[in-house]
């Protein structure tokens, strides 16, 4: 069994923000596997189905982003988890808008819920990076993090959270350079980087 969270601040006033974007992955991978309907508990909301022939719980904490470790670390103990059984799906300002990348430990970047859920449960948790670009200057992370994807984002958006939940079930099989590079195809399929963008941070 395998507990996949995603990162965002509860409410309808951040649904769309940047920082969301790990909910959104999640929701489209509930969507795309017919999970079970959500429900709240470990304070957050979790919904159960099966991937790759694996039981996979999602989790979206109710806490706001700074206390995302709350959550994780409850259900990783009701449900008697080690934290290689844990992956993170999180906002990426280091990566161009639409670019995944997979790693496991390492630093947090500043990253409020990655900070919470490491002094949670440890570091060396899977983190799948979703690329949201980053807005130049320091000054303007917070603002951009925090504010809605503009409207001509919104067809990257749609197509990298359908490109991960159709490859969910890699991540289950621990195949996550072949995760990587099949979400990187089904984005240039549809027109959003080049040929010679592959394989290029």
């Amino acid at each position: 069994m395998l507990l996949f969270v995603g990162l965002g601040n509860p409410g309808a006033k951040y649904a769309h923000n940047r920082h969301n974007i790990g909910f959104m992955a999640v929701d489209e991978i509930a969507r795309r596997h017919g999970f079970a309907p959500w429900r709240r508990r470990f304070q957050g909301e979790t919904a159960e189905g099966t991937l790759d022939g694996e039981r996979v719980v999602l989790l979206r904490p109710t806490t706001f982003m700074n206390e995302s470790g709350h959550a994780v670390q409850e259900a990783a103990s009701f449900f008697k988890l080690g934290i290689s059984e844990i992956t993170v799906f999180q906002d990426e300002l280091e990566l161009p808008p639409g670019k995944v990348r997979i790693k496991i430990g390492g630093g947090i970047a500043g990253h409020n819920g990655l900070r919470s859920i490491s002094a949670h449960i440890g570091n060396d948790y899977r983190r799948v990076r979703l690329g949201i670009g980053h807005p130049g200057v320091k000054e303007l992370v917070h603002g951009h993090v925090l504010s809605d994807f503009a409207k001509s984002d919104r067809p990257w958006v749609e197509a990298l959270c359908e490109a991960v939940a159709d490859n969910a079930g890699l991540l289950v099989t621990a195949r996550d350079s072949t995760f990587q590079n099949k979400v990187h195809l089904a984005m240039q399929a549809k027109g959003f980087f080049d040929k010679e963008d592959e394989g290029k941070e």
